[in-house]
């Protein structure tokens, strides 16, 4: 995990980011600038790798611009509010619109939170904060009338958070090679002979199906795609009491916040293997939560098992192609 926080995705109830339009981006001149309403409208499994019946057109992206990734394993990008303040938001898989810290609300001296949303987060509800009208700048990118939620924590390092909805229905590269996030209007030539995972989508966000292999046993389940969280992989209750994962040997215990503040009490197992398509891992730390079934009922892959592919992920479509990078191999944080 990073250090004491863990980033969830944050739904105000009627959530809706308003957004005029993806008004600023460097692309060819023929390319459509895409509308990016981010509307909360709400099959998992492994598909073939892809091939020549993929329509495939562009290899050139309409935008890119660099990423640092964290120690907390999150996606740090510098982004621009209203032409004047300076931010580091994190890219958040499982998030939906534009959020930012109430410590970083403070040092924004262009934004004005006037109004209230009920929040809810892993561990709870609270009220929060939002601010209409307001513009956006990530590189060359750039959005305007946008709804703006605050929220007590995000990544460490990071102001606040974005999610995919801001590029809807256009396509989104994860690099971490060359740390880069790329947007395109259409598939990109290099997809071809990339692993083909199919996204199974519940109230806007992305599931992937994996499977732990616990002794003779292989256990399939779904997984909220989730680069938000910092560590592996997390598990739900039902799937943890079903399958008596916690009898799984004990690496460490701790306490976690989420991003409203609330405290969550967890441990972490150790898994002899997981499964992500046709990717195995070794001895992968789980996280599960101490307390009642049923208050964590999302598995969840986080940023220590995404970052070691790169990812290009069709909205549209449904589909995550993913390769191993230069991180595939590297140790996972216990």
């Amino acid at each position: 995990m990073y250090g004491q926080y863990l980033t969830c995705y944050s739904l105000a109830l009627g959530m809706l980011v308003t957004v005029v339009g993806l008004v600023g981006c460097s692309q060819p001149k023929d390319a459509a600038t895409q509308s990016a309403a981010g509307d909360r409208a709400n099959d998992s499994g492994v598909q073939e790798p892809a091939g020549k019946v993929l329509n495939v057109k562009s290899s050139r992206p309409l935008c890119e611009v660099p990423f640092i990734l964290t120690e907390a394993n999150n996606i740090s990008v510098a982004a621009t509010l209203n032409k004047a303040d300076e931010v580091n938001l994190m890219f958040h898989t499982a998030n939906s619109g534009v959020v930012l810290t109430e410590e970083a609300s403070q040092k924004a001296s262009s934004i004005k939170f006037d109004k209230l949303a009920d929040m809810k987060s892993w561990g709870g509800s609270s009220r929060g904060r939002i601010s209409d009208n307001n513009a956006l700048a990530i590189g060359p990118m750039s959005w305007v009338k946008l709804r703006i939620f605050q929220d007590r924590l995000s990544g460490t390092g990071t102001d606040g958070k974005f999610g995919p909805d801001l590029f809807k229905d256009q396509i989104i590269e994860i690099d971490f090679d060359s740390r880069k996030l790329r947007v395109f209007n259409e598939l990109p030539q290099k997809v071809t002979g990339l692993q083909k995972l199919k996204v199974h989508k519940e109230n806007g966000m992305m599931f992937l199906t994996g499977i732990v292999k616990v002794g003779d046993a292989t256990l399939e389940n779904k997984f909220l795609v989730h680069s938000g969280f910092g560590g592996g992989v997390l598990l739900d209750d039902a799937f943890v009491q079903a399958n008596r994962i916690g009898q799984l040997k004990t690496i460490s215990e701790s306490e976690l916040r989420d991003s409203g503040g609330n405290v969550l009490k967890t441990k972490k197992v150790e898994l002899p293997a997981f499964k992500l398509g046709g990717f195995e891992f070794a001895k992968v730390p789980a996280q599960i939560f101490d307390g009642s079934i049923r208050k964590q009922k999302m598995s969840i892959i986080g940023g220590d098992l995404l970052k070691r592919f790169n990812l290009i992920v069709d909205q549209q479509e449904g589909v995550i192609y993913v390769e191993k990078n230069n991180l595939f191999d590297a140790e996972f944080k216990k």
